[in-house]
């Protein structure tokens, strides 16, 4: 007989339709919603919201809400609520298709900030009241408690400072996930601030559930729907290559006796070679290894499962259907393994810095000086977002960027005289990895470094054209410190606007 996910009789009273939930929301709110990368967002209630607005529009009526989730979601939120043209401004990181073309096109207002803000933000009152929450959850403990799903995110905060709670309860999510959170309650305002009692990425430190006072509870909905997880590619050349190039330089480090043999934790984007990195610490003789980061994807249970990382803390999952039957499957082995925490507390600078973590990050282009855009194609068009980049890399041990040296069939290079859009500074970089090798950029001046950039990182298709740019901005450039020829330096990205390549 299976057993009722909502153990507490009065939210049990409480139990709605989507639609009757969704109609609670009412045009011009703030409304704050569970997910992160794909996992944990709500199932129901974000659909009938859209086709709420898509009514109220068909009357001529206006109808749109502000959206603040953890990060990214799924087509069944931000995609649904885009296409209803139901959002007014999003935070703080999207990956859906809809909504990136209507921030493209000026439609819809978007504020991009590190993942670690956007608590803290929330508390000070820089984004004003919190309406409504709509947070995901596995189960509903007879005490009332919530046992979060397979993301944490900001839903403490969310639950914490909304007027009105929806709870939708999906049954979907395995009922094991319970045990595997740990929601820490000893965050404060300044100056009543105090040191966060986290010294090894598997301590915890918080609780198993999350609190939420019940008289604000409007609705719960019972919901049985999966995640929504893409799966990722095979592992190319490309992506094998600059894991291999990243191997050899932790190996390097540990040989130099910089790194410890079982190194520092481990932060990694998501991605095809964020994953291409790990399977490649499957196969490089590492072990005892330890991950403090923001997602676990299917490389980190392939790790987890075979020894070679011996535990991991994260926030949230991004994982294919596949490799989501594995956990579910094997749920027991990885509750062992797995710790769960607030996005404030995954991505706090303060334990970054603290654990030494290496930070290991996707970007679109670097340029000779080691400044890094990860998130406008172009200076102008977003992709996704910082997300929690910018947490690791300013404040770990290593930060580490990789990248593919070309774009776009070779006609874009990732290497570039001055990057369209800076999102970490030269300060932040440690290393840049492409295919083509590693640029180690510590204790290096901008004019060692850019040599290092082109001679390691730059595909031959464009060095000789950063070779020849480089060595005039030496010559004739104002200041030869970082030497650049300002009227030159982006017009990498206008040629390819302009012709559709960057070669000259």
């Amino acid at each position: 007989m299976s057993v009722d996910r909502i153990a507490n009789a009065r939210l049990r009273d409480r139990v709605v339709t989507a639609e009757a939930a969704a109609a609670l929301i009412q045009p011009g709110e703030t409304v704050a919603m569970s997910g992160f990368t794909g996992s944990g967002y709500p199932k129901a209630v974000p659909v009938a919201l859209a086709q709420r607005i898509e009514a109220f529009h068909a009357r001529d009526l206006p109808f749109q809400i502000s959206l603040m989730t953890g990060a990214s979601t799924a087509p069944e939120l931000d995609g649904a609520l885009a296409k209803a043209d139901g959002i007014a401004m999003r935070m703080p990181f999207q990956s859906d298709p809809d909504a990136r073309n209507r921030i493209n096109e000026g439609k819809l207002d978007y504020i991009d900030i590190h993942l670690s803000h956007v608590a803290q933000h929330v508390w000070f009152g820089f984004y004003g009241q919190i309406d409504t929450a709509v947070v995901e959850v596995s189960a509903i403990r007879e005490d009332g408690s919530l046992v979060p799903s397979t993301s944490v995110g900001n839903n403490k905060t969310w639950l914490d400072l909304a007027s009105k709670v929806i709870i939708e309860v999906n049954e979907w999510q395995p009922a094991g996930v319970d045990g595997m959170h740990d929601i820490y309650y000893g965050t404060a305002l300044p100056p009543h601030r105090k040191p966060i009692p986290l010294v090894q990425a598997n301590d915890r430190i918080g609780e198993t559930s999350l609190r939420c006072d019940p008289d604000k509870i409007v609705a719960v909905v019972r919901t049985n729907g999966p995640d929504r997880n893409s799966p990722f590619s095979p592992i190319d050349a490309t992506s094998e290559q600059i894991a291999e190039h990243l191997i050899a330089f932790l190996k390097h480090e540990v040989a130099k006796g910089r790194l410890p043999a079982n190194l520092l934790p481990l932060q990694s984007g998501v991605g095809n070679i964020p994953n291409a990195v790990l399977a490649g610490l499957a196969k490089s003789g590492f072990r005892d290894l330890a991950a403090f980061t923001e997602v676990i994807q299917d490389g980190m249970l392939d790790l987890l499962r075979d020894g070679v990382l011996s535990y991991a803390s994260c926030t949230g999952f991004a994982l294919s259907p596949q490799a989501n039957e594995t956990f579910k499957q094997n749920i027991d082995f990885y509750r062992e393994r797995i710790i769960m925490r607030t996005q404030e507390i995954s991505n706090h600078p303060e334990l970054v810095r603290r654990l030494g973590c290496i930070g290991m990050n996707g970007m679109i282009e670097a340029d000779l000086y080691g400044n890094v855009n990860s998130t406008h194609v172009m200076g102008s068009r977003i992709m996704n977002g910082i997300g929690g980049s910018g947490d690791f890399a300013r404040n770990g041990f290593l930060s580490a960027f990789l990248s593919p040296s070309t774009a776009k069939n070779g006609s874009i290079s990732a290497i570039v005289p001055m990057v369209s859009h800076v999102d970490h500074t030269e300060h932040d970089v440690s290393v840049i990895v492409t295919e083509q090798g590693l640029a180690d950029l510590r204790g290096l001046t901008p004019r060692k470094r850019a040599r290092v950039v082109i001679d390691n990182c730059a595909h031959p298709d464009f060095r000789d054209q950063l070779n020849d740019y480089f060595e005039r901005a030496s010559r004739d450039s104002y200041g030869k410190h970082t030497p650049h020829l300002l009227p030159e330096a982006l017009s990498w990205h206008q040629r390819w606007l302009d012709t559709g390549t960057m070669k000259a």
